[in-house]
């Protein structure tokens, strides 16, 4: 049915939008200015999401404020033993993962991610603040479980508005800077904690570890009601913040981008889940993204030093993570190319976790943990690519983006679990599933690259035909506007 519906869609007169297309580009009398007007435009988007950055970057500290806290009391105060610290880890995930596709269904459906949006993060602000309160295994657990749930909104969502307002030449240089903000927090997620754990420590007759989720807690608070005032809904929705002229041409930006509008007209949320979980390649590049997280404040305390040095070690990796997914991204945007964009920094990983397995000599396994970190920026180009490889209908496209991402956390799931203190300090065992899985990305890499331009070939064959052929009516990549081609 959903393909049916997007190739009814699809058949509206290509030639009249065509037309449309070259009056604007000729000087039309609604944009007599255009260049003007974009950049004005651009500048404007630029700024007020700028927020989401802001907000990732407390997401991740508050995230990750657990695997900190654990090397300054948090352990021996609500008393866990055996496995229930990496328990209490993994279980953020359970909701984040089951919440991340229904929630960016009702983004879509809403129309309003103004207001959605700062919700969930005010909300996931106080649950942060209550895990400050916590005093037992239970108590953690269920905080963790339920800020699982509230997280899982934020980043498909923003990835998702990202590719409402911006076109595939700009969309991956801006979620890239929006996935900067966890390597930022990365970086500077533990200055902040060692400020906080060094100097708050008894303060009020309160432990520095739970001073760390009120303060950081609070924060997070606060820039959600900032966002509710700054964050715009849809080019259709959206009321403030923008003339007329400018919502009418980010409109027109994104129908030249692909060939058609970008609305979710005659296709509803259910249409849009079945055409995404049915379509192999969602499940390609879900499986590629598996990978885990390292755990950095545990990894840098293998070199020997104290546990406020071991966080103060976290920030220069990351902050050259940080320089090379902004340049990566923006050469990947320049190019219009994403698989090798995506594959030598994870070839840069792999041989960072070699130099890790190969020695214990201080220099060389800290020179490693920039070369881990730097591959960060593969992931970066590969949720830009995520877009660009669904980029119609809009609710497919919703549906797909919180799908892969809430699959591929099942590798922060199963992290939490392969470097424990056991396996220290070499963590050879750690360092190998990594490289296995860094692989098995690149793999998958491979295999999409190689599906998308056996599409493109074919659209290229539609488009001497004169339009989609009914031969391949049911596959919707194929349902394409006439000139359109995927992004390798």
């Amino acid at each position: 049915m959903s393909t049916e519906i997007a190739k009814d869609t699809l058949k509206e007169p290509v030639d009249q939008l065509e037309g449309s297309l070259n009056d604007v580009e000729n000087g039309d009398n609604s944009f007599p200015d255009r260049a003007r007007i974009e950049k004005r435009l651009v500048r404007k988007l630029d700024m007020r999401f700028s927020i989401l950055l802001i907000i990732y970057i407390l997401n991740y500290i508050d995230r990750n404020n657990a695997s900190t806290a654990r090397t300054y009391g948090l352990t021996a105060d609500l008393k866990l033993v055996g496995q229930q610290y990496p328990t209490l880890l993994s279980i953020l995930y359970v909701g984040y993962i089951l919440m991340q596709v229904p929630s960016n269904m009702l983004v879509q459906y809403l129309g309003r991610p103004s207001l959605y949006l700062p919700a969930c993060v005010l909300i996931w602000g106080m649950i942060s603040c209550v895990m400050g309160t916590t005093h037992n295994f239970t108590q953690a657990l269920l905080c963790r479980f339920f800020l699982g749930f509230v997280e899982a909104a934020f980043f498909p969502g923003a990835l998702f508005i990202l590719s409402k307002w911006y076109t595939k030449k700009e969309y991956g240089l801006r979620s890239a800077l929006l996935f900067c903000g966890s390597l930022i927090s990365n970086a500077f997620g533990p200055l902040m904690a060692a400020g906080i754990l060094g100097t708050m420590e008894g303060k009020l007759g309160i432990r520095a570890w739970r001073w760390l989720f009120y303060i950081e807690g609070a924060l997070t608070m606060f820039f959600a009601v900032v966002a509710i005032f700054v964050l715009p809904n849809f080019p259709e929705t959206t009321k403030r913040g923008f003339t007329e002229e400018e919502l009418r041409l980010a409109e027109l930006r994104m129908t030249e981008d692909v060939g058609e509008k970008d609305t979710s007209e005659g296709q509803s949320a259910l249409q849009g889940f079945v055409a995404a979980v049915t379509d192999y390649k969602v499940w390609v590049m879900s499986l590629s993204l598996t990978a885990m997280v390292y755990f950095f404040p545990t990894l840098t305390a293998t070199l020997g030093y104290s546990h406020i040095i071991s966080l103060l070690l976290c920030a220069p990796p990351f902050a050259f993570a940080s320089l090379c997914a902004f340049f990566v991204a923006r050469h990947s945007d320049a190019k219009q190319e994403r698989f090798l964009h995506i594959v030598c920094p994870l070839l840069m990983g792999i041989v960072g976790f070699v130099i890790a397995m190969a020695s214990q000599a201080t220099a060389a396994r800290y020179v490693s943990f920039f070369l881990m970190a730097g591959s960060y920026s593969g992931f970066v180009v590969f949720y830009a690519w995520i877009s660009t490889s669904f980029p119609r209908p809009v609710m497919k496209r919703a549906v797909a983006i919180a799908f892969i991402n809430a699959f591929s956390q099942l590798g922060n799931v199963s992290g939490a679990y392969i470097f424990p203190s056991a396996w220290g300090p070499s963590y050879l065992k750690s360092y190998g599933i990594c490289i296995a899985c860094f692989g098995f990305c690149i793999m998958g890499c491979c295999f999409h690259r190689w599906t998308l331009v056996k599409l493109n070939r074919k659209l290229e064959q539609q488009d001497l035909q004169g339009g989609v052929a009914d031969a391949d009516a049911h596959n919707t990549a194929l349902a394409m506007p006439r000139g359109f081609r995927y992004v390798l």
